[in-house]
C-alpha cells in the first residue's frame, strides 16, 4: 500500500504534466459542472462569441427560459419566458488605420524591432498580440494612428525610404462610448436595465435550447458589455460545440467518410482548446466565424459528424506534449506548404510541406469488350442516349452505326415503346397493329396513344401558343397537328425541317433518340454515387449514404465525362472516390459513367476547386492593390519566390510610383484570390500594355496543415483518422486529455 505522501507527490506531478500538455498554460475547463443556478453544463466549457456591437437582440426558447440580471447582485427577471428582446446602445464606431511593419513569434522579438524603429520615426508604435492570426501567439509591430487610408499609404512611402519594405495597412474600429444595454422586453413586459448589467439566458430544462438570429444553440447565452459594444456569448460544453463545428467545416452531405470526420473533430478540438482565453477582453474564447472555426449551432448538427465527435471525445493532437496549432485548409491542390512561408514567424516541425498522396492507395482497372463508336443522326450525337436505352434493355444491345442509320419498322417502334413503358412502370393503352412504314405521323400517334397523352395535348397549350408553334408545318393536319405542337413544346422534337413532312420515315437512330427523350421526361434512368472498389465481378458503390454491391454485366459499357464532354472507353483506371453514374437492370450494372477528376494520384483531385482559373482586368487589380500599397498604376505582377508546394510566397508588385514585395497569406488578400498556388498569364491591349491577368491555380484556402478533401481521399483509401492526422501534422501524437 502506497503512503499518503507518495499519492500527494503523484498528484503534484500530474498537475505539472497537465500544465505542459495543454500548451504551457493551464486550460480553464470550469470548476464544476453546475455553471449557473442549477443549469448543468458538463466540463470542459468553451465560450463562443455570436456577435459583437449588437443593438437589437431577440432570443427565443424551445420550451421556456430563465432570465437573470447580474450586476452587484443577481435578480431573476423571468422564470419561464418564451422570447426576450433587448434594445442596447449600438456603439458609435469610427475607424483608424495603422501600418504593420513586422510580425514576431515572441514579444521580446517584437520589442526589439519596435525599439530600433523608434530611432528612425516619430510616430506612435504599438505591439499587440494578433488573436485572429491562424498561428496563435504572433505579435504585431504597428505604427499609427492614421485617420484615413490615404495617410497610411503616404506613410508607407516614408517607411520604404528608410528600408522598411514589408508594410501592411490594418483598419481598426474604435468605439467612442461605453457600451450598455438599455431595456429588455420579456413576454410583452418592458423593463429598464442598469448600465452595468450582464444578462444570463438559461433554458428552463436540459432538453430545451435557445435560439438567436435563426440558429439554435445548446448551453446558455450571456449578453454583456465590452470595449467593442454589446457581446452575445454561447457558453457550452466543448464536445457539444464541436457537433456544430465539424459539419460546418466538412460537409457530411458531400463527404460521408467517417474517418475523415474523426480527423476533423480532433483538429477542431485541438484548435479550440489552444484558443481558450484568446478573446478574454471581450468575454469569449473564439468567434463563430471562419476566422476561427465556423460554428452554426444545433442547426448544422448531423449524425455522422456527431458520431465522429463522440468517438474521439477528449482527443487532441500534441507535439512534444504541447497542443499544436491545428490549422486546416479545404483543398491543398496536391501539396501543403510550410507554415512560416504562408503566415510568417518561425517554422513549426509539425506543419511542414506534405504531398497530398497516399502510399497505400488502391488501384483498380475496369475493362469492357464493348466500345461505342460515334452515333450521329441529323447532326446530333445520340451515342449516350442509345447507351442509356441499351442499359435499360429498352432497345437491343447493338452498337453498330450502320444499324442505327437504317430505317426503323413500325413493329420495332411498338416493341421498343412497350419496353420503355415496362421500365417506367406504366401500363400503357395497348397497341394496334399497323402495316404502314414508321413515319413521323404514325410515330406521334403511337406515342400519344401508348402513353395516354391526349389530356396533355388538350390542356397544356393555349390556342395562340399552338398556332405560333405550327405556323411552319402546313403538311400536318387533324389531331396529329395538335400532337406535333405538343412534341415541339415539350422538347421531344426540335423545330427543324426534318419534321416538316409527317410522311418522312424514321431511322432506328431517330427512333431511339426520340424515345429516349420521352423516357427522360418521366425520370432519369441513371443512379448516382461514388465508386468504392471492385471485387472480381462485383462493383462496390456508395448510393444515398449506403454502400451497395452490384454485379458487373459481361457486356458493360464504360464511358467517362469531363466538363460536359463524353468519351467511351474499353479500359478505365480508378483509385476510388470517383463520382459515378450507372444504369442497372436485373441486378447488373450495364452502363457505368465515371465523372473524371483530372487524371492524378493526389488525394484532393476530386474537389471542384482542385483546378481553377480567374481572369481580372488590370484596372480591377490596380484599384484593389492601391488600397494596401501606394503603387500608382499597376505595371506587372512578378512571383519572386515559391515554397515547397510551388505556392507563390513572395510576389513583387510593380507600380508607376513604387513597388511592393508581398509575402505569404497577404498575397491572397491583396489579389482577391482563393489560393496562392497559381501561375500568371498576361494579355496586352491596343497599346501593348498589359490589360488583363489570368491566374491559373490549384486549391482553396491557405494551404497549411490538414487538407480536408485530402483527408476524405485517405479515408476512402482505407486510412483511419490517426493515420490522416499524422500525415498532415508530422511527428504528432494523439492523446486523450479528458
Amino acid at each position: 500500500m502506497k503512503s499518503p505522501q507518495h499519492n500527494h507527490f503523484r498528484l503534484i506531478i500530474t498537475i505539472i504534466l497537465s500544465f505542459f500538455i495543454l500548451g504551457g498554460q493551464p486550460v480553464e475547463f470550469g470548476k464544476d459542472k453546475t455553471f449557473f443556478h442549477g443549469f448543468l453544463i458538463k466540463e470542459p466549457i468553451i465560450k463562443i462569441g455570436l456577435g459583437i456591437n449588437l443593438s437589437d437582440i431577440k432570443i427565443t426558447s424551445s420550451s421556456g427560459m430563465k432570465v437573470y440580471e447580474v450586476n452587484s447582485h443577481y435578480e431573476l427577471l423571468a422564470d419561464d419566458a418564451d422570447d426576450v428582446r433587448i434594445k442596447g446602445q449600438r456603439e458609435k464606431l469610427t475607424e483608424k488605420f495603422l501600418v504593420q511593419v513586422a510580425q514576431a513569434r515572441k514579444r521580446e522579438e517584437a520589442e526589439t524591432i519596435a525599439e530600433d524603429l523608434a530611432l528612425k520615426i516619430e510616430n506612435k508604435i504599438y505591439i499587440t498580440e494578433d488573436t485572429e492570426n491562424k498561428v496563435a501567439g504572433a505579435f504585431q509591430v504597428k505604427v499609427g494612428d492614421f485617420l484615413t487610408r490615404g495617410e497610411a499609404l503616404n506613410f508607407i512611402k516614408e517607411l520604404n525610404q528608410i528600408g522598411v519594405e514589408e508594410c501592411w495597412i490594418l483598419r481598426e474600429e474604435v468605439t467612442t462610448d461605453h457600451s450598455k444595454p438599455h431595456w429588455i422586453l420579456i413576454n410583452d413586459e418592458l423593463m429598464n436595465l442598469h448600465e452595468t448589467t450582464v444578462l444570463y439566458f438559461i433554458p428552463k430544462n436540459e432538453q430545451s435550447y435557445l435560439s438567436y438570429n435563426g440558429r439554435d444553440y445548446r448551453g446558455l447565452i450571456v449578453l454583456k458589455a465590452s470595449p467593442k459594444g454589446l457581446v452575445l456569448v454561447n457558453v457550452i460544453n466543448i464536445e457539444d460545440y464541436l457537433k456544430g463545428v465539424v459539419p460546418s467545416e466538412l460537409s457530411p452531405y458531400d463527404f460521408r467518410e467517417l474517418e475523415a470526420h474523426k480527423a476533423q473533430a480532433v483538429a477542431a478540438r485541438t484548435y479550440a482548446i489552444k484558443k481558450l482565453g484568446m478573446n478574454s477582453d471581450l468575454g469569449f474564447d473564439i468567434s463563430d466565424t471562419p476566422k476561427d472555426q465556423f460554428y452554426a449551432g444545433m442547426n448544422a448538427e448531423h449524425p455522422l459528424s456527431s458520431q465522429a465527435v463522440e468517438m474521439t471525445q477528449g482527443e487532441v493532437a500534441l507535439y512534444k506534449g504541447r497542443l499544436i496549432d491545428a490549422l486546416y485548409t479545404s483543398t491543398c491542390g496536391g501539396m501543403t506548404e510550410d507554415v512560416e512561408k504562408v503566415f510568417g514567424g518561425p517554422a513549426h516541425p509539425y506543419l511542414r510541406s506534405t504531398e497530398c498522396t497516399y502510399e497505400k492507395q488502391k488501384e483498380y482497372i475496369l475493362e469492357s469488350q464493348k466500345v461505342v463508336l460515334p452515333l450521329v443522326e441529323d447532326n446530333i450525337n445520340i451515342s449516350t442516349m442509345v447507351v442509356s436505352l441499351i442499359g435499360s434493355k429498352i432497345i437491343p444491345h447493338e452498337l453498330s452505326p450502320d444499324f442505327y442509320s437504317e430505317e426503323a419498322s413500325y413493329e420495332e417502334a411498338v416493341r421498343w415503346t412497350k419496353n420503355a413503358l415496362d421500365v417506367l412502370g406504366k401500363q400503357g393503352n395497348g397497341f394496334t397493329s399497323q402495316s404502314s412504314d414508321l413515319n413521323y405521323g404514325s410515330f406521334v400517334r403511337l406515342v400519344v396513344h401508348a402513353f395516354d397523352w391526349e389530356e396533355r395535348i388538350q390542356n397544356l397549350m393555349i390556342e395562340s401558343e399552338r398556332n405560333f408553334i405550327l405556323k411552319d408545318y402546313p403538311a400536318w393536319d387533324g389531331e396529329e397537328k395538335d400532337s406535333l405542337a405538343y412534341f415541339i413544346q415539350s422538347g421531344i422534337f426540335s423545330s427543324s425541317p426534318v419534321i416538316e413532312n409527317p410522311e418522312a420515315t424514321l431511322t432506328r437512330g431517330e427512333l431511339a433518340y426520340y424515345l429516349g427523350k420521352i423516357v427522360q421526361s418521366y425520370r432519369d434512368l441513371t443512379h448516382s454515387g461514388i465508386f468504392k472498389g471492385l471485387d472480381e465481378d462485383e462493383i462496390k458503390l456508395e448510393k444515398d449514404t449506403e454502400t451497395i454491391k452490384l454485379k458487373l454485366s459481361p457486356d458493360i459499357i464504360l464511358l467517362v465525362s469531363n466538363n460536359g464532354e463524353y468519351a467511351f472507353d474499353s479500359r478505365l483506371f480508378l483509385l476510388g472516390g470517383e463520382n459515378v453514374r450507372w444504369i442497372e437492370k436485373e441486378g447488373e450494372v450495364r452502363v457505368l459513367e465515371v465523372v473524371y477528376p483530372p487524371l492524378s494520384n493526389v488525394l484532393d483531385r476530386g474537389s471542384k476547386v482542385h483546378l481553377w482559373q480567374v481572369r481580372k482586368s488590370k484596372q480591377e487589380l490596380e484599384e484593389r492593390i492601391n488600397q494596401f500599397y501606394p503603387i500608382g498604376e499597376l505595371l506587372d505582377l512578378v512571383p519572386q519566390k515559391r515554397g515547397e508546394s510551388k505556392r507563390v510566397v513572395e510576389l513583387l508588385i510593380k507600380g508607376s510610383e513604387t513597388q511592393a514585395l508581398v509575402k505569404g497569406f497577404k498575397i491572397r488578400s491583396v489579389l482577391g484570390l482563393r489560393e496562392t498556388l497559381f501561375v500568371i498569364d498576361r494579355e496586352s491591349g491596343e497599346t501593348d500594355d498589359i490589360s488583363h491577368f489570368t491566374f491559373r491555380g490549384k486549391g482553396w484556402g491557405h494551404g497549411v496543415g490538414l487538407c480536408q478533401v485530402g483527408a476524405v481521399g485517405m479515408a476512402r483509401a482505407g486510412a483511419d483518422y490517426k493515420d490522416i492526422l499524422k500525415k498532415y501534422y508530422q511527428g504528432i501524437k494523439i492523446s486523450k486529455i479528458y
